[in-house]
């Protein structure tokens, strides 16, 4: 017990990214039992990076990811047999649309860390991480088969933003979730392929 008190940090972030880990891959997967993992991972982040990292940008990311965790895990229960729980896929022009509007956000953010938090580390790296990874989520709840090739991005630009404030086993976390993005793209296009194939 006197290890775990002085220790705690690591404890919590242990805890965390092996949260992490089973949501990455349930949500590969398409298993709807990918949010309560997340959930849980996330809401002891949150404490993580606001105690101890100051990656405040970070913090306010993993607040939402809880609630995403909540609406993804409603709307993916809803079911096989309703068309809202299918996979989609979507235009370049959206996407498009989604990095300019992202672009924009980051930017906004990265002066609101400036003004008001200067202490945070890295706000220009960790604003553009944030913003994009509030988007990949949406898509990933919203079911669009190109939020892996977000993930994939955003997944590698963490390792060294994590590796920069000491988060070892995150930055480990984000490299193995850039693995699985593969992997769920891949997985992802099997699923809809077959989708498809029944209409």
């Amino acid at each position: 017990m006197h290890w775990i008190s002085n220790n705690l940090d690591l404890v919590l972030e242990i805890i965390a990214v092996l949260c992490g880990v089973a949501y990455v891959i349930l949500a590969a997967r398409k298993n709807s039992w990918c949010w309560p993992f997340g959930i849980v991972g996330s809401a002891i982040s949150i404490y993580i990076f606001i105690v101890y990292s100051k990656l405040y940008a970070e913090a306010i990311l993993y607040a939402y990811y809880v609630v995403a965790g909540i609406m993804g895990w409603v709307y993916w229960k809803r079911g096989s047999s309703s068309t809202q729980s299918d996979i989609v896929s979507k235009p370049l022009k959206n996407h498009l649309f989604i990095f300019f509007f992202g672009l924009m956000l980051s930017l906004g953010l990265y002066q609101f860390l400036a003004v008001f938090f200067p202490e945070a580390q890295r706000p220009l790296f960790d604003s553009f991480t944030t913003i994009f990874s509030f988007i990949a989520t949406w898509l990933t709840v919203k079911k669009w088969i190109e939020n892996w090739l977000y993930w994939i991005v955003i997944n590698v630009a963490s390792v060294v933003l994590y590796q920069s404030r000491g988060l070892e086993l995150y930055s480990y976390l984000m490299l193995f979730n850039a693995i699985v993005a593969v992997y769920g793209y891949i997985r992802w296009q099997e699923i809809r392929k077959k989708q498809c194939e029944k209409l």
